[in-house]
């Protein structure tokens, strides 16, 4: 039995590219739905949908969390790995601002961006 998961609505969207060896470049969307109660738990448990269209599948997914906030964290984790499989066997590489994993890792070093030691 297959479940499917419906986007709702989109919270959060990015577009990013896909280049081919040759320089062909394609766009790829990424949209996050909006996190919600996830129907089937019994523990009270969320579920946080997202698609990518224009690379392979573009049905929606979901990733699951404790609260809306670790199932909307877990589904960015979720994209990346996915775009990341998807880019692999379509032979591309992603871009979006020359920036590492997509901006969509998440991990700032504190020191870096303020100039001094890591808040307490």
């Amino acid at each position: 039995m297959e479940i499917t998961y419906e986007l709702g609505e989109i919270v959060a969207e990015r577009q990013v590219e896909a280049i081919a060896a040759g320089g062909a470049r394609t766009p790829v969307t990424i949209r996050f739905g909006r996190p919600r109660p996830d129907e089937l738990s019994t523990t009270g448990d969320w579920c946080c949908p997202h698609q990518i269209l224009g690379l392979g599948d573009d049905g929606v997914d979901a990733a699951f969390g404790v609260d809306s906030l670790q199932a909307l964290m877990l589904s960015v984790y979720t994209v990346r790995l996915t775009l990341a499989e998807r880019a692999e066997a379509g032979s591309v590489r992603l871009d979006w601002l020359g920036q590492p994993d997509l901006g969509l890792k998440v991990d700032p070093e504190i020191d870096k961006l303020f100039g001094g030691p890591t808040p307490s």
